[in-house]
């Protein structure tokens, strides 16, 4: 015997599920966010980008998480394959650093002082893996992460979306020469993953959604900008 399915149930019923779906989206889409300090009293926005808490902002700070400084290193020659940790502030100028946070060598982001805020550290190169992939690959990915506008980007700023709240920003980098480009144009970001005498990092640029760095390894000695992740 067949069974009459009354429309005005079945009604409820479809809005009920769609109730509870749009909500579970809801709280899947939620964007969650906090802040965090570093030794020196910087505070830093954080962002919870899939499973992962990120800063929202690079890197300003100036000691270890002891207390001992990190080396600021202005002159080009001392810069020149300087092996030991180190940073810097584009062009020297402090007002840069303020905006886009410092540039460290690789030493100093994987130094075993930690620079990073208590119960976050460098990132190493599976955990920027994991990042990327969330975000639909390296060449949709960048797009995602960078600010939106011309304000700190280079126009055309192509792809821009910032939809993952990482706000990643263009604040250039020291060659291993001391010599600093790319302010505006690119944005690169060490792990803390090396590859024999070179290191694992992601670079974003004003021209593209891309966020490189798959077979990307860069000379240790370079100055890159640095976002920390959660333990």
């Amino acid at each position: 015997m067949k069974t009459k399915i009354n429309p005005f149930n079945l009604t409820i019923l479809v809005l009920l599920m769609i109730s509870l779906f749009n909500s579970c989206k809801k709280d899947s889409d939620e964007i969650l966010q906090g802040t965090v300090s570093d030794i020196d009293g910087n505070l830093y926005k954080t962002i919870k980008i899939g499973k992962q808490w990120w800063m929202a902002e690079n890197l300003r700070v100036t000691r270890f998480q002891n207390g001992e400084t990190i080396p600021l290193v202005i002159n080009e020659n001392d810069w020149y394959n300087l092996s030991i940790s180190s940073c810097c502030d584009y062009e020297n100028n402090p007002s840069n650093s303020q905006i886009y946070g410092k540039l460290y060598n690789w030493y100093a982001a994987t130094d075993e002082r930690k620079m990073c805020p208590t119960g976050w550290h460098v990132p190493n190169v599976v955990e920027w893996y994991e990042l990327i992939d969330y975000l639909g690959g390296e060449f949709v990915a960048g797009g995602k992460l960078k600010e939106v506008g011309t304000l700190h980007w280079k126009s055309p700023n192509n792809s821009a979306t910032n939809e993952s709240g990482f706000t990643a920003l263009p604040g250039g980098y020291r060659n291993d020469a001391g010599v600093f480009n790319g302010i505006g144009n690119r944005g690169s970001f060490w792990s803390s993953t090396e590859n024999g005498y070179y290191a694992w990092g992601r670079s974003l640029g004003y021209s593209n959604g891309y966020c490189l760095g798959m077979n990307d390894v860069f000379s240790k000695e370079n100055g890159f900008s640095v976002r920390c992740i959660k333990d």
